[in-house]
Order: structure tokens, then C-alpha cells, then sequence
């Protein structure tokens, strides 16, 4: 950690430069003999990473920014802030600290909070920030978080992992796949606090990690604006009857939609009368969480077709998770070929073809209102359905 970093007038040229060119500045000649072009370039460019990532971080003065990786990889803020009232009692170990972005919020809801990150640099860039956004109550270890509980007998209420994959390739992972290898440790996180909240990737299976795992209660899908961010898994000593599953989705309202494993089994209608007044199509978390039939029979909506995950209905669901339009009508693949300078937002679902072969087939703009859903329905096979948004994600 180069400390001249937080020099008054090196701040002053990142704060003046934000807007150009890292690529320029990094080649270019530093004006600050103990600070480099390319610590200068990396300041610039992680700090612009944080502008809507991390808001606490960008607008604080004194902020020592790591490696971009670093920021690129750690949690968002509205990510941290959810993960932080999952945990219980007044105290934390983070294992795998990182940048600090979890611990700092995991501070903000319990008494003390310990950090574990094995790179020392690391260490030293979250312990500097947290005085700097005054947060006081967490400790910081320069160690491996596992070694650390290892080599001591610590009780504490809550452990927090966030394993990384080993392997980048491939969609398919594992959590043993992963360091630290959690399934590997588990007896030992247990014995050491009464619950593990371990974060994941949303790549992995959520049927895959149960089987992996002993002890799962909940599993919580997180999703920002329809991308799903990660998996959090919270384990205990003691075994629940029944895995809760809850789908979370974090935009300018928080809306949940919870489940038990197995309900999701139970059959949906799938609807053979004509399109309703309104289509809803369910955020990512939803479908990451794989409740496809239970979203109709608790809001009391109809699916389209067994395979098309939308529904209809003549009612307004305002608390459904995702996206709600108001269906004009159907409209046929002519009609669009004769409409003059067409506009609209286009959505594939189970059709032939897909959304951007759609576009380019009939040469449609941008709109921010209209939307074409090219998509499949029990009752009339491929449809388009004319449609203009009502709620958004």
C-alpha cells in the first residue's frame, strides 16, 4: 500500500481526472516521483467502477482503492447491505474479506466483526477505508481465515465465506471446486459459529449445492435490475425439516418471493382461453429459484404455455418480482413487415427465433415503452403480443 497515494494533491489529480483516458495516463510520464502512471491509471479507473457499485466508497474523501479485480469482484453495496440482516446475534468472522465491502455492512448490524484476508496489501487497504468511512468495530487480520479459526478455539454467531472458483472455464462449477473448500471445512465452520452464511456465484446449481451441503435452511437468489448477483446460503447445527428458498430481488423496492423445496412441484394452469388484459414476465431471481408453476397459483395468474415462463391475468399483481405490460392485442408477422418505422423493445420467449435475429428481421428501433413479445401459447401456438410496460424490474 503506497500511502503517498492519499497525498492531498494526488487525490486532487485522480478527483481532476476521472473522465479521461486510464489507458493515456498509465503510459504516460507520473508528475508524482513516489507514485507510478499505472498506481495512478488503477486509482482512476476503480474509483469510476465504484460510482454506482459502491456510492459510500466514491463520494468519502481518502479512499484507497486495491486492484480493479478487486473491485470488479466484491459485492455491491444493496448486495452487502441485504447479506448483513441475514445474520443473527452480535458477532461475525469474515473469512474471506477482500476489499471489505461485506464486512463493513455486516459492522453496521452487529457488536463486533472480524476480517481475515490473506493478502497483507489487502488487509491494509479495508482497515485504512473502514477508519476513513468510520466504522470502528471491525478487527483486521492480515491471515487465512481458515488457518486462523484452525489455530484458535474463537466462538462467534456468525461465519461469513465467499469461496472463489478455482477454474474460470466452464458454466458448471462446484463448491468443492472452490477455495476455501467450504464442503471440506463445514464441520469445522459449525463448531466455530451457530450459523455459516456463505455466498456463491449464481452459476451454481441450487439443487447441486444442497446435495453438497448439510444443515442448508435457506437459500436466498439475489438478483439487481433482472441480472441475478449471487447465491447466499445460510447453514446451521441444526437441520431444518424443509430448505426455505427466497428470491430477492433489489431495485428501487425490495420484493420477495419465498418458497419451501418442493412446492415448486405443484402444477400451474396453463391457460387455453385468450390473452388477458396484463402479461407479467418473473425477474431472473424467480427463475434462478425455479418456482415456475407456484408464480401462477400465488398470484393467481396463467401460464401461456407449460415451456413459456409468462403469465396472464385481468388483475394488477403490484408486489410481483419482474416486469408487468398491458397487452394491446396480437399482431401478425405481416403487419409488422408493412408498419413504417417500427419502435419497440423486443422479448423472445420460447419461440423460433431469437431476439436479435427478430430485430434485424424487421428492422425495429429501440423504444422505451412499446414492446413486441414474440412468444408461444397453449391455446395459439407462436404469437406476437403488442404490448406497453406498466411496472419495470
Amino acid at each position: 500500500m503506497n500511502d503517498h497515494i492519499l497525498d492531498s494533491e494526488v487525490q486532487q489529480y485522480i478527483n481532476h481526472h476521472l473522465n479521461d483516458d486510464v489507458h493515456k495516463i498509465a503510459m504516460a510520464k507520473s508528475p508524482f516521483p513516489e507514485v507510478s502512471s499505472k498506481e495512478l491509471a488503477n486509482q482512476i479507473a476503480a474509483k469510476n467502477k465504484s460510482v454506482r457499485k459502491l456510492p459510500a466508497w466514491y463520494h468519502q474523501e481518502l479512499i484507497y482503492y486495491p486492484l480493479l479485480l478487486s473491485i470488479e469482484q466484491c459485492s455491491s453495496e444493496s448486495t452487502a447491505a441485504y447479506k448483513a440482516t441475514l445474520a443473527t446475534g452480535e458477532t461475525l468472522i469474515d473469512l474471506t474479506g477482500g476489499f471489505g465491502v461485506d464486512s463493513f455492512y455486516f459492522a453496521k448490524r452487529l457488536k463486533s466483526v472480524t476480517h481475515c484476508e490473506i493478502n497483507e496489501e489487502l488487509s491494509a487497504i479495508a482497515a485504512h477505508n473502514a477508519t476513513a468511512l468510520k466504522q470502528t468495530n471491525i478487527q483486521f487480520l492480515a491471515t487465512d481465515g481458515i488457518a486462523h479459526l484452525e489455530n484458535n478455539e474463537l466462538q462467534f454467531d456468525n461465519i461469513y465465506i465467499d469461496p472463489a472458483r478455482r477454474s474460470q472455464s466452464g458454466k458448471v462449477f462446484m463448491l468443492k471446486d472452490c477455495t476455501p473448500d467450504v464442503v471440506q471445512h463445514l464441520d469445522l465452520l459449525l463448531s466455530r459459529a451457530r450459523r455459516v452464511i456463505i455466498k456463491t456465484a449464481p452459476l451454481l446449481d441450487i439443487s447441486a449445492g444442497l446435495k453438497e451441503l448439510k444443515n442448508v435452511t435457506e437459500v436466498h437468489v439475489v438478483s439487481v435490475r433482472n441480472e441475478c448477483k449471487e447465491l447466499i446460503w445460510i447453514v446451521e447445527r441444526t437441520a431444518a425439516e424443509k430448505v426455505k428458498i427466497v428470491c430477492t430481488t433489489l431495485n428501487e423496492e425490495e420484493k420477495t418471493f419465498s418458497f419451501f423445496k418442493g412446492e415448486e412441484d405443484s402444477d400451474a394452469e396453463i391457460t387455453a382461453a385468450p390473452l388477458q388484459k396484463y402479461l407479467y414476465e418473473p425477474d431472473t431471481a424467480l427463475l434462478k429459484g425455479g418456482a415456475f408453476q407456484l408464480i401462477a397459483s400465488r398470484y393467481q395468474l396463467q401460464k401461456l404455455h407449460s415451456q413459456t415462463q409468462l403469465y396472464t391475468s385481468d388483475h394488477i399483481v403490484p408486489e410481483f418480482p419482474g416486469r408487468r405490460f398491458h397487452i394491446n392485442g396480437l399482431i401478425s408477422a405481416t403487419e409488422l413487415k408493412k408498419e413504417k418505422d417500427l419502435r419497440a423493445n423486443v422479448i423472445a420467449r420460447n419461440y423460433q427465433d431469437k431476439a436479435e435475429l427478430l430485430v434485424k428481421k424487421y428492422k425495429i428501433k429501440s423504444d422505451n415503452h412499446r414492446f413486441l413479445i414474440f412468444t408461444q401459447s397453449k391455446k395459439d401456438g407462436y404469437l406476437i403480443i403488442d404490448a406497453t410496460i406498466e411496472q419495470h424490474y
